[in-house]
């Protein structure tokens, strides 16, 4: 069964706070594993049991058990690492100060030629000024200094052999998701550094960092900057300052030369940063639809896995058949010998929607308005002022911050809760980024008028299905009217059937807000229909896979299940039981204190 909702579990225990001594307090080993969790689900009769489910359960659950005695051995190397960094970082300024006290002396440039060879020599010295070292002159110094720190330090410490991760796959609705999640909630207090992501919301912040660091790269004062607090204040000369500032600025360039692994560095502890530990990375729905995915996952991933990351990912194809259309082999192939490494795969193998099966027990659906008649529309209306009364009832406009500086308008916003029109939603030019914005900030959403899907909408086909990834992988409860049943939303009419280009959305800060598909097929923003160069990389399965997806799921939020789960899972509610927590954990601090 691959429903989030099914991740409903008892209440955790207080979080560990590392700058403060309360080991004794800390409960959260108590918290229910994966296949307890699943267990536990089928002997209440809100699953029915599957031999691939239970299978994928226990190993979770295995993976489970041997993160908690590497979790130990990583904050080990972090502290081995931690002080390895600190001390060549030492010694590297050591050195770069005994170069400028030489160049300050006029002995620089004596010492360099004995050291180097004849050739090298010449080369940096031809037609040049004596005072002024080229570019090749930074490389064999940088070179050099790297050198003599690895004789004096070694080589940067490896890390503690990984546990295997899991690479889960299967058809829509087979309980990938669902498993994940009874995963990651698992997590909680066994490892430091754990996050989950969905496909879009991953990409879009990848997109985030490498934008920043490009950023930085340009913007060469920010490097001065960063330089400046331990340099700018030596005895030495302003010349010699300035090429103190040029060397280190070399070095940073040298570190950010390549992008890919300086985002894997930011992507999961940056959140958290001083902490020391294991790093778990949950990835549903991993897809490899364009280039940029394939080179972006390719980079990030590897370097993740590389350094002691544990991944748990979930998608609808096995690793070797993420790449239909054959773009970046040799890219593409680096990845799945790393996913091959550092994880085990494992087919769910049922042939069950079991969204459906689940679905069809419940009663008393009031969520999905169809058809778009005035009886539906009333009750719809009804509906909202019901929610929101329960709420405080007042309704007001509200602006959300969006990713990459933007921000999106909601005209009626109540406490958590928001309503919009269809055309509002996905008739504009907008993306992943809005909608995990509103996923974030609003736990009931409502949409009205969503027509049926035909090649004449398309692209709102391709933000509707997105909005609805968003909404159900942040676990809101959604009420809309629509023109016709769950099943029939995406059957397309004569028109033609329907293409999948929802993974052609991210969004940088440069390109203004637009449609990553758009930019990279026309370099603006289209509202027609959409380039037949990047829709001839998409095969009609994946369109299949999407289309799928969004019922199946569409189906799972009517359902109590998943409804029941709004109050645990959601991000708002989260935020208000961290706080009470935190709370409760700073009483008990001040209490055990007096």
């Amino acid at each position: 069964m691959h429903y989030r909702s099914a991740v409903i579990f008892a209440r955790f225990f207080p979080f560990r706070n590392p700058n403060l001594a309360i080991d004794a307090i800390r409960l959260y080993s108590n918290r229910p594993g994966p296949l307890i969790q699943y267990k536990k689900l089928i002997e209440q009769g809100k699953l029915q049991h599957d031999p691939y489910q239970e299978k994928v359960a226990t190993e979770l659950e295995n993976l489970l058990g041997r993160l908690e005695k590497y979790e130990q051995d990583m904050e080990k190397y972090h502290e081995k690492l931690a002080d390895w960094e600190e001390r060549r970082q030492e010694e590297h300024r050591k050195l770069l100060v005994e170069e400028a006290e030489q160049k300050q002396q006029g002995d620089l440039w004596a010492s360099v030629k004995k050291k180097k060879n004849r050739l090298v020599q010449k080369w940096m010295f031809r037609g040049k000024p004596m005072d002024v070292e080229p570019g090749v002159g930074k490389w064999v110094s940088y070179l050099n200094r790297e050198k003599k720190l690895d004789s004096l330090f070694g080589q940067r410490p490896a890390p503690p052999p990984a546990p295997k991760g899991l690479y889960l796959y299967g058809n829509v609705g087979s309980g990938k998701t669902m498993l994940l999640d009874m995963f990651y909630s698992a997590t909680e207090g066994v490892v430091k550094h754990r996050r989950r992501f969905h496909f879009h919301e991953a990409m879009l912040e990848i997109n985030a960092h490498m934008h920043r660091i490009w950023k930085n790269q340009v913007e060469e004062n920010s490097l001065r900057s960063s330089v400046s607090s331990w340099i700018m204040n030596l005895p030495f000369d302003t010349k010699v300052i300035e090429w103190l500032a040029a060397e280190e600025r070399f070095k940073e360039e040298m570190q950010m030369k390549n992008i890919l692994p300086a985002v894997a560095d930011k992507f999961l502890v940056n959140q958290q940063p001083g902490r020391r530990g294991a790093s778990v990375l949950c990835f549903d729905e991993i897809q490899t639809v364009d280039v940029f995915a394939i080179v972006a996952l390719s980079g990030i991933v590897s370097r993740l896995l590389t350094t002691g990351t544990v991944l748990v990912a979930t998608s609808n194809r096995a690793p070797r058949d993420l790449n239909q259309d054959g773009m970046q082999k040799e890219i593409f192939q680096t990845l799945v010998d790393k996913l091959d490494e550092h994880c085990q795969n494992i087919l769910i193998g049922s042939d069950i929607d079991y969204r459906r099966l689940i679905a069809q027990r419940s009663v008393n659906q009031f969520h999905y308005f169809w058809p778009l008649e005035s009886s539906q529309i009333k009750e719809f209306d009804k509906t909202w002022l019901e929610v929101i009364d329960q709420h405080g009832g007042r309704v007001a406009p509200r602006i959300i911050p969006v990713m990459f500086g933007r921000t999106l308008h909601v005209a009626e916003s109540c406490d958590g809760v928001a309503r919009f029109s269809f055309e509002y939603l996905c008739g504009r030019p907008v993306g992943a980024a809005d909608y995990i914005a509103v996923a974030k900030n609003y736990h009931t959403v409502f949409v009205s008028e969503v027509p049926v899907m035909s090649m004449r909408i398309r692209d709102k086909a391709r933000r509707f299905i997105t909005l609805i990834d968003e909404l159900y992988n942040h676990h809101c409860r959604l009420f809309c009217t629509a023109a016709c049943s769950i099943e029939e939303l995406f059957q397309g009419t004569e028109e033609g059937t329907l293409f999948d280009l929802e993974s052609f959305q991210f969004e940088t800060e440069t390109e203004g807000a637009k449609l990553r598909r758009d930019v990279l097929a026309e370099g603006n923003v289209s509202s027609g229909g959409s380039p037949a160069g990047i829709v001839s990389l998409l095969s009609g399965q994946e369109e299949m896979f999407a289309f799928q997806r969004a019922v199946s799921r569409l189906i799972e939020m009517q359902t109590p299940l998943y409804l029941d789960g709004v109050k645990q899972l959601h991000p708002c509610f989260q935020r208000e039981y961290h706080e009470r927590e935190h709370n409760h954990e700073s009483t008990l601090l001040s209490q055990t204190s007096v």
